[in-house]
């Protein structure tokens, strides 16, 4: 099998690399649904030192990164409470957390959540975080140029690997929402 993008010697379905994922993002796979299918939903190996999205495209080709996203969650605080969420956005860029995640988040504050909180509400390692599998009640805040893309590189929710689909399949992903201006 060869990726959609870029130029990757193991490469497999989604589907068939339920070993390599974290359990919140294999039990997304496993129980995929919506209008793009998830054999559409690619799974290649990577070096996990190579995560970080510069030393991803210095190993694997710069070509990969108008197609590459980063997954960052943010806590939003109003009134004492805290609410988690996610923001995918193009590599290339940053998430406006004090704008655009403040405002669409309707919280005073906004901020990058800390790692551990990160790591410990998502079930996926640092570095690693995908919007696949992410808690059911957060919301999952999309930069709406993504979803245009015919493919998106993504983590897999391990620094090894990542997960390749069409652009359109994270508009279909629990809780998310395409947002303009999400990432500058």
């Amino acid at each position: 099998m060869r990726a959609p993008i870029g130029d990757f010697s193991d490469v497999r379905p989604a589907g068939e690399a339920l070993d390599l994922l974290p359990d919140p993002v294999a039990a997304a796979v496993r129980h995929w649904a919506g209008p793009v299918p998830v054999e559409q939903v690619v799974f290649v190996d990577t070096a996990p030192d190579k995560a970080d999205t510069a030393d991803f495209v210095a190993a694997y080709g710069t070509g990969l990164l108008p197609f590459s996203a980063n997954c960052v969650i943010v806590a939003g605080r109003r009134g004492g409470e805290t609410r988690l969420a996610a923001c995918v956005v193009p590599s290339a860029s940053r998430v406006d957390v004090n704008g655009t995640v403040r405002r669409q988040l309707d919280v005073r504050k906004a901020s990058f959540a800390p790692l551990e909180v990160a790591v410990g509400e998502t079930g996926m390692e640092y570095g690693g975080i995908t919007p696949i599998g992410l808690p059911a009640d957060w919301p999952l805040l999309v930069d709406a140029s993504l979803v245009d893309l015919p493919h998106v590189l993504l983590g897999s929710g391990r620094r090894r690997g990542k997960l390749i689909m069409p652009g359109k399949a994270l508009s279909q992903l629990t809780g998310a929402e395409a947002v303009e201006g999400l990432g500058r």
